[in-house]
């Protein structure tokens, strides 16, 4: 039976390429000269460094510019708290989602029973397999999902017939 997973994975080689290039940006920059303006990245966590609210948002601005030239949906990005971390300076902690979380999972698989198509849905871990009949039934769930979908940047691979 054909199948497909649907999956929440930022291309993570890509998101380092882009915090490189927001750090070679902030470092050149002159409204950062003598600032502790910089972007840090640690596995699925990105730190932003400012030393006022104003100059955090322009990192932040930098870095989330730098993600979408290198086509990085910024839906996969959790802004945190901007948190004061001795004197003046301000921290910001954007944490790149992974796997679809259980709320959402069941959202999906809802979507897809609601939708009367001959195809089954079960939630699979942090992803959620779709099964069906014909191969045509899978590429109408997957418009579907792309149509009704729009907060999470879903991926969709592991299409076997």
């Amino acid at each position: 039976m054909p199948t497909f997973d649907a999956s929440l994975e930022a291309d993570m080689t890509e998101v380092r390429n882009a915090v490189d290039q927001a750090s070679k940006e902030i470092a050149t920059r002159f409204d950062f000269k003598g600032s502790s303006a910089k972007v840090e990245q640690k596995e699925r966590e990105l730190s932003c460094y400012a030393d006022s609210e104003f100059q955090l948002g322009q990192v932040r601005e930098v870095l989330i510019g730098k993600c979408a030239k290198r086509n990085v949906d910024v839906r996969f990005l959790n802004q945190g708290d901007i948190q004061k971390i001795g004197g003046d300076k301000l921290k910001q902690i954007l944490t790149i989602r992974h796997g679809i979380a259980g709320e959402d999972a069941k959202k999906i698989v809802k979507i897809l029973k609601d939708s009367k198509m001959k195809i089954q849905a079960a939630i699979q871990g942090d992803t959620v397999r779709v099964t069906g009949g014909k191969r045509d039934d899978l590429q109408a769930a997957i418009a579907l999902l792309k149509k009704e979908v729009t907060d999470l940047p879903l991926t969709f691979g592991n299409f076997r017939d």
